[in-house]
């Protein structure tokens, strides 16, 4: 471990934090932070965790071998178009030719690229969607380090009901 990560690793770790609650959405957790800040808390003594994680996949559309297809002759087209251009900066030959060639090699290279890596996108057709996922926490829980613990819930004692509900 070299020199900067351990002293982030420090600056980022609580020698010995106590809780000051859970609560079931991040926005009631930063509100209480909120709260401290505002009543000059030194917030830098404080964090914020992500508890009890789940994974959430959000099935975004269905795979066909057709949007793939048009996919890949799309990124092909982009890519001859590209290398059109930079032949025929460079070139003293007609610049009409390469702008019109390399497009339509590049799409039909990238058709023919997709259609070969169907079977891998779709998982051999047990897996034929689109989807985005993510890890969500699904409690956060306010620490703060225990030296400041005290002063901590005597703030939040008088923070307003009407704030964390």
């Amino acid at each position: 471990m070299t020199r900067s990560q351990m002293f982030t690793a420090d600056r980022i770790q609580m020698q010995y934090p106590l809780s000051l609650g859970v609560y079931d959405q991040y926005v009631k957790a930063q509100q209480v932070v909120d709260y401290l800040a505002e009543n000059n808390f030194p917030v830098q003594n404080v964090e914020l965790v992500g508890t009890e994680l789940r994974s959430v996949e959000r099935v975004t559309g269905r795979l066909t071998r057709s949007k793939i297809a048009a996919a890949g002759a799309l990124s092909g087209l982009w890519i001859g178009l590209f290398v059109g251009i930079a032949f025929s900066l460079f070139s003293d030959r007609s610049q009409l030719g390469f702008l019109i060639t390399t497009p339509l090699l590049g799409a039909v290279f990238g058709l023919v690229w997709s259609q070969l890596g169907y079977s891998t996108a779709t998982r051999r057709g047990t897996r034929d969607f689109t989807s985005v996922d993510q890890i969500v926490a699904t409690k956060y829980e306010v620490l703060v380090e225990h030296g400041y613990a005290a002063r901590a819930r005597e703030l939040l004692a008088a923070m307003p009901r009407d704030m964390t509900t």
